[in-house]
């Protein structure tokens, strides 16, 4: 656990879609933590794809929240307020011959993936990305960036590795770090986000355990403090599947209008204060 006095925990959604059950177990889970320690509980907009998420979806996530029950010490951050501080990070990045840009577009992946069907995918089921451009010399990567060629940002995944070994990070291959028409990405926002707010404790979903190893890599190449992970449960519909704003799984807008309670919420997503109290007493015993 951090030796930070105040444990910092938050929840930080995409506003790209409707708050659904799976959102509300973590964004609950996050705050009683955060209660029970004697801690902070923030919340972060994740609004770095500003063509999917709209400014409608975060007041609504915003209001599903508080009907909730959950409060906030400090006004939400927003990503999209923050580009600047993303394009510092990777500029550095590319000052240590960490970073290259890639041409490389999802239809010369997929492409390449269609040619190459045995060809590894990283833990979210995508393509690996090739490789092609990574020898590039820098006579080739500038003369193509003069001719005004998109290019993605990624981590030579080589490089990283060569002086910090961690554990499952190569499965991800060179991980875009920047998009062609966004300054970062997920897994780079996340990691600056997270120590730019002082969060000790990431409390996120089985599904983002995948990620969980390229991000400590992250921390380590970025000098960042490594917070306390914990993954939790999923919340699963009724064929056992995770849910999901693509799937238009049930909202918490949805349930509020049906005359759903907080409790009748609490009750859909099995909450239990003993799953708190495990988690709580995991710390302990881990600091023992």
């Amino acid at each position: 656990m951090s030796s930070n006095s105040v444990n910092i925990f938050r929840f930080a959604p995409s506003p790209n879609g409707a708050m659904h059950l799976g959102h509300a177990y973590s964004a609950l889970l996050n705050y009683e933590l955060a209660k029970q320690t004697g801690g902070k509980f923030l919340v972060r907009i994740e609004d770095i794809d500003q063509e999917r998420c709209t400014p409608q979806n975060e007041t609504r996530m915003l209001e599903d929240l508080l009907w909730l029950g959950l409060e906030w010490e400090e006004p939400p951050t927003r990503q999209s307020t923050r580009f600047d501080c993303y394009k510092h990070t990777l500029r550095s990045l590319e000052k240590r011959g960490l970073i290259y840009p890639s041409f490389m577009s999802r239809a010369d992946v997929k492409a390449f993936g269609k040619a190459n069907p045995d060809w590894l995918r990283d833990p979210d089921g995508a393509l690996i990305y090739p490789g092609q451009e990574r020898d590039w010399s820098e006579a080739q990567r500038q003369a193509e960036l003069k001719k005004g060629t998109p290019a993605n940002w990624r981590l030579d995944m080589c490089k990283a590795l060569a002086d910090l070994p961690i554990s499952n990070a190569e499965a991800w291959g060179d991980v875009v770090l920047a998009r062609k028409d966004t300054p970062t990405s997920y897994h780079l926002a996340v990691v600056v986000d997270d120590a730019a707010q002082h969060v000790t404790h990431i409390v996120r979903g089985m599904d983002i355990k995948p990620a969980t190893e390229l991000h400590k890599l992250l921390q380590k190449l970025l000098e960042l403090p490594e917070p306390t992970y914990v993954h939790h449960r999923l919340v699963l519909d009724n064929d056992g599947k995770k849910l999901s704003k693509s799937r238009q799984s049930l909202s918490i807008a949805a349930l509020r209008s049906e005359g759903y309670t907080p409790q009748n919420i609490k009750k859909m997503i099995d909450w239990d204060d003993a799953e708190v109290e495990t988690i709580i007493r995991s710390w302990s015993q881990a600091e023992t």
